[in-house]
């Protein structure tokens, strides 16, 4: 836990002002990103404090294919049906504006605007899916 983390504070429920969505992992959270890149952008992110994506190991697998699950749901909740056109991953250090490991979730990928789809273009030098 560090407390000058802004995503350790959320997730631990000490900032008010963000609405967490339901999950059904207690590790795990997930909230509106507050600069959306996309109709439907979340960040799911786990309460341990993590760095970020440079700093997962072969043992976070199972960590991470669950944020997928977690972000995917949230989706589903929202009315988000076509779940092939969403868009998942993180940004590669240093391009992380927040050292805690998060993964972004957008939907509709297609109605994502000219900077998001450069800023969260698949598999690029600064964002990994």
């Amino acid at each position: 836990y560090d407390r000058k983390c802004v995503f350790c504070r959320i997730a631990r429920r000490e900032e008010q002002d963000t609405a967490l969505y339901r999950s059904e992992y207690e590790d795990i959270v997930c909230f509106k990103d507050i600069k959306p890149g996309a109709p439907h952008h979340y960040l799911v992110v786990p309460v341990e404090h993590l760095g970020n994506c440079k700093t997962l190991k072969t043992e976070h697998v199972p960590l991470v294919r669950r944020m997928m699950e977690i972000g995917k749901a949230v989706l589903q909740k929202n009315n988000v049906s076509d779940l092939s056109d969403i868009r998942m991953g993180f940004h590669w250090p240093p391009f992380c504006s927040i050292a805690h490991l998060h993964l972004h979730v957008l939907a509709p990928a297609s109605q994502l605007g000219f900077l998001s789809r450069l800023y969260y273009r698949t598999n690029s030098y600064w964002f990994i899916t």
